[in-house]
């Protein structure tokens, strides 16, 4: 590490900016990215509110007869802590939902359900909501960031997961910005968080995976509940010498990123996800999209990849054998792009792996990591049965903070995703509330009724 990065006293900064967000005006622009991380939550949380992961903790949540003011979307209303578990694990069960570039992780299951069951349960305004998730974002962004190796990039290449580890301490803050935690409350809510971080790479084709965000969520909104109620905590787990960072990076070498709260705005570069799959596939996956109509009918005998290491860390999966399985396979994700498949939330199914062109693609990929080349960056060469070759190459995913989707692609996503589940004109009332969110006083409770449980829509 550098010496800049080697600042002392970060819990008390962390504190303070959590401490602080109620007297924090927040720019418009941010107000604007804010509200497409909240269409993009609300999109993906819809698509995967029938995953097997969400359907075991609606069964578990039943059980626990626990009532409250928060809605689990497309379900009953329930404590905070347990609506931000089921509706953080439906965030993040398609693979689809938002992504910090530099290694922080998926922030909106973590922020966005702590900040939206808390100001719901409490009747927060919309403005206070935005502020919490805000708040949530840049404390998650930071303490994962620093690029390739930063953090985030680090752990997760020790075998944890960076949504886990991190969206705890993202959740703590966009509860303790609702529950209105002061400075010490806030230290204490953010030791809570420390001690109870984990989640492992190693999960990753199971339903723990969806449930690392989840879970992050319940403990975030636990966390600051408890130092509200006068839980003490350590105040001292994020130095650089003591806490979280020696105890999970021992002896690796990494970045961190200073914690510059007073320079810049991390949500300002939030990036999307097109495919429901590991963000480590896409560049991939994308590229054999681009090249498919240049191969045309001709027979495919070899398909070489080059890709980030990270792509075969976390989707190194060369046969996977469930759909789930599938999300976190570069190989199956580029033989279906070279299948023509959209990669949609709906295409990972079994049937998709018993696609005869599917299977015959799949064992003639060869994944090459290349260390150095950027995560969002993928080469295929492509061999042909009559001896020639096709290139495809992408330099940034679409979706990328270098390389955005619009409000456009934002919707075009949105109305794919919640049309088959509540309806043409449904969906578009949600869109229309994410999209103004905070401008007018009971979005929260007209996103809550829209959301009650209710009959699945004919796709």
């Amino acid at each position: 590490m550098t010496e800049q990065a080697r600042e002392q006293h970060r819990s008390d900064k962390l504190a303070d900016f959590i401490s602080t967000a109620g007297r924090r005006a927040l720019p418009a622009d941010v107000k604007e990215v804010a509200r497409q991380a909240l269409a993009d939550y609300l999109a993906v949380s819809v698509a995967g509110h029938e995953d097997g992961a969400v359907k075991a903790l609606r069964k578990l949540a039943a059980g626990w007869g626990m009532n409250g003011g928060a809605r689990v979307f497309l379900g009953p209303r329930s404590q905070p802590a347990v609506a931000a578990l089921i509706n953080g694990t439906m965030t993040h069960a398609m693979d689809l939902d938002d992504v910090h570039y530099a290694g922080g992780g998926h922030p909106s299951g973590p922020c966005w359900s702590a900040a939206l069951c808390l100001s719901e349960h409490h009747g927060a305004s919309e403005e206070t909501a935005l502020a919490a998730f805000v708040t949530g974002y840049e404390v998650m962004a930071r303490l994962g960031g620093g690029g390739q190796n930063g953090v985030g990039r680090t752990l997760q290449h020790l075998g944890f997961h960076p949504t886990s580890m991190f969206g705890r301490a993202g959740a703590a803050a966009s509860a303790g910005v609702v529950l209105g935690l002061n400075r010490q409350e806030a230290a204490y809510a953010l030791g809570v968080a420390a001690t109870t971080a984990g989640g492992l790479v190693g999960s990753f084709g199971t339903h723990s995976k969806p449930f690392h965000a989840g879970k992050a969520a319940m403990d975030g909104i636990m966390a600051a509940e408890m130092a509200k109620a006068g839980f003490v905590a350590a105040t001292d787990l994020y130095e650089v010498d003591k806490g979280l960072l020696p105890s999970y990076l021992r002896d690796a070498s990494y970045e961190l990123p200073e914690l510059d709260f007073d320079r810049q705005w991390y949500v300002l570069g939030n990036g999307y996800k097109r495919f429901a799959s590991c963000r480590a596939t896409h560049a991939a996956a994308e590229a054999a999209q681009g090249v498919k109509d240049r191969i045309g009918n001709r027979t495919v005998t070899k398909i070489t990849a080059y890709v980030n290491p990270i792509a075969l860390i976390a989707a190194g999966n060369p046969a996977p054998r469930t759909g789930l399985e599938a999300r976190f396979s570069t190989y199956c994700c580029i033989a279906m792009g070279l299948a023509g498949y959209r990669l949609s939330a709906f295409d990972f199914t079994d049937d998709m792996l018993a696609n005869p062109v599917v299977a015959d693609l799949l064992p003639k990929i060869e994944c090459i990591p290349v260390k150095g080349q950027s995560e969002v960056a993928a080469r295929l060469v492509i061999e042909l049965s009559d001896g020639q070759q096709v290139e495809g190459n992408v330099d940034i995913v679409l979706g990328h903070p270098d390389k955005p989707m619009s409000w456009d692609d934002i919707h075009d996503k949105f109305k794919g995703l919640t049309e088959p589940v509540l309806g043409e004109s449904a969906a578009a009332q949600l869109f229309e509330l994410a999209r103004n969110f905070g401008a007018a006083d009971g979005s929260i409770a007209a996103i809550s009724a829209l959301l009650a449980e209710r009959e699945r829509v004919a796709a």
